[in-house]
């Protein structure tokens, strides 16, 4: 898919990585459509650096109401194409500080919101299909893009992230069944980053453990992983995968 003249949906997008993302496709011509939380100042200052059209919603997407006024303002904006699920919370918790509670806003921040506006950006391009009365794309031309932003600890889960793994390990597992079930119309992958950003207040002692680990020696940049969902997003043959960014972490 040419990226230049489409318009993609941002979630999370005032997060460092998600921002990084967005500057990306901005870039390459997009027309982006950054939803966000609460940092309205970082909103702003995204909102500077973007040289193509934008329009930023402020939503909480735990909110199905609130999910169903963005998709309202969207509607009025462009039609998009592309879809970034990269809204999160990434937080370390012990067993015996978890509650029900935490556990399920969790599972509503890292992977049932994802799924919600999956299903409203399906339905909304099903809907203009069949206003337009278009037929069937060809075989090999997807409609549109859904890329998630899962994690390599979904796959190697740390001791004491048992929510936030399970959370990104649901969102792995979706991702390869709306592959399936969505062909040939969109395409569904997911991009899995190792380290990129450190955890706060992490010892020095144990960032040096961690980076033992990692075959390239280093943490990632948020524009690396910015570039192989670019990538995803020009490729109309990859579907239903999991790429790992994350120096060889995995392995």
């Amino acid at each position: 898919m040419e990226i230049k003249g489409k318009t993609a949906i941002i979630t999370g997008a005032t997060g460092k990585l998600a921002g990084a993302i967005v500057l990306s496709l901005a870039k390459a011509g997009a027309n982006c459509i950054c939803i966000y939380h609460k940092n309205s100042p970082q909103a702003k200052k995204l909102r500077s650096k973007l040289k193509t059209k934008s329009l930023f919603i402020q939503a909480d997407l735990t909110v199905p109401k609130d999910i169903e006024k963005a998709f309202a303002e969207i509607k009025k904006f462009s039609t998009p194409q592309i879809l970034i699920n990269a809204a999160a919370v990434f937080e370390k918790k012990l067993i015996d500080d978890i509650s029900f509670e935490y556990a399920r806003k969790m599972l509503d921040i890292n992977f049932a919101a994802a799924m919600e506006m999956t299903q409203k950006f399906v339905k909304l391009l099903r809907t203009i299909r069949q206003k337009q009365n278009l037929s069937s794309t060809a075989i090999g031309e997807p409609i549109a893009k859904i890329i998630n932003i899962a994690d390599i600890t979904a796959q190697k889960p740390p001791a004491g992230f048992s929510i936030y793994c399970a959370s990104k390990a649901a969102l792995i597992a979706a991702t390869k069944s709306l592959a399936r079930e969505l062909a040939p119309d969109f395409t569904v992958n997911a991009v899995a980053p190792g380290i990129i950003h450190w955890p706060k207040n992490i010892a020095a002692a144990q960032k040096k453990k961690i980076l033992s680990h990692i075959p390239a020696g280093r943490e990632g940049s948020p524009q690396e992983v910015a570039q192989v969902v670019k990538f995803l997003i020009e490729n109309d043959y990859i579907t239903g995968q999991i790429i790992n960014v994350d120096g060889g972490r995995s392995l």
